[in-house]
């Protein structure tokens, strides 16, 4: 779509070109950005000029992901998740779109896009991963990538700040997820994360609920305990699920996944 409002567009060398004149928006693969109107929009700022290595390895043997890390790139590094590594490449998938779309769309734009079915949101979420958000003062703070997607296209950034990356921590023992649509192609109206490690069992429900719901466990639960723990979530409702059916969808998707790791 072309965005006929926009008067200007520069690209982001430095840090210091990160600070937005009014009306003006960062870009990073911009697949969404132009997918839509944008009322207000002036200028864009493309973040991609900052030059951001797309996939680092941490001294802990987490994996560091750039915001601008497209899509393509995200599932090239998918060996250096470990045990969650067979994630990524249903994930990156789960963004409808053909591989043009993902060598241009990025984690970091699908992160802050915040739409219920982000499967970014969902693979950082679901394996605890960190937003690192750059400050407009020159700070950094941190923040689990679960609580950074408050709602619906609505996240915990306040003005000025950008996604700068999403830190990883070390690979779990086990991961696994389930995905469920109405179509074969259509978008993600339950998706469900799991994982086990020395911290316990934790399962991440995204797609079904507006944000991010996150039940983490010191044991494995009880079939009983962890359908509580689910049934607490409040359910999303558009075009892609009614409420009732992807809270029945989410319920056995959790329940298929606990006695899978158990």
């Amino acid at each position: 779509m072309d965005l006929i409002e926009v008067e200007r567009m520069r690209l982001a060398t430095s840090r210091a070109d990160l600070a937005l004149a009014p009306g003006e928006a960062v870009l990073a693969g911009g697949t969404w950005l132009f997918s839509e109107p944008q009322q207000g929009l002036r200028g864009l700022v493309d973040l991609t000029g900052l030059g951001w290595e797309p996939v680092i390895d941490l001294p802990d043997g987490g994996v560091s992901i750039a915001a601008t890390c497209t899509l393509a790139q995200l599932r090239d590094a998918a060996s250096r998740f470990g045990a969650a590594a067979a994630l990524i490449a249903p994930l990156v998938d789960a963004l409808l779109g053909s591989w043009k779309i993902h060598r241009v769309a990025t984690v970091g734009g699908n992160i802050c896009t915040a739409l219920p079915a982000g499967p970014m949101t969902a693979l950082a979420s679901g394996l605890g991963a960190t937003a690192v958000i750059w400050t407009p003062d020159g700070g950094e703070r941190r923040m689990p990538v679960s609580s950074f997607v408050t709602g619906l296209r609505s996240t915990a950034l306040a003005p000025g700040e950008v996604l700068r990356s999403v830190e990883f921590p070390p690979s779990p023992a086990w991961a696994a997820h389930r995905r469920a649509s109405l179509s074969p192609l259509g978008r993600s109206a339950a998706l469900v994360v799991a994982r086990r490690d020395a911290g316990g069992f934790t399962l991440t429900v995204t797609a079904s609920t507006p944000a991010p719901c996150v039940f983490a466990f010191d044991a494995l639960p009880t079939a009983a305990e962890l359908a509580a723990e689910v049934e607490s979530c409040a359910w999303y409702e558009d075009a892609h699920g009614a409420p009732d059916w992807r809270r029945a969808t989410t319920l056995r998707f959790a329940e298929e996944l606990r006695a899978e790791v158990s």
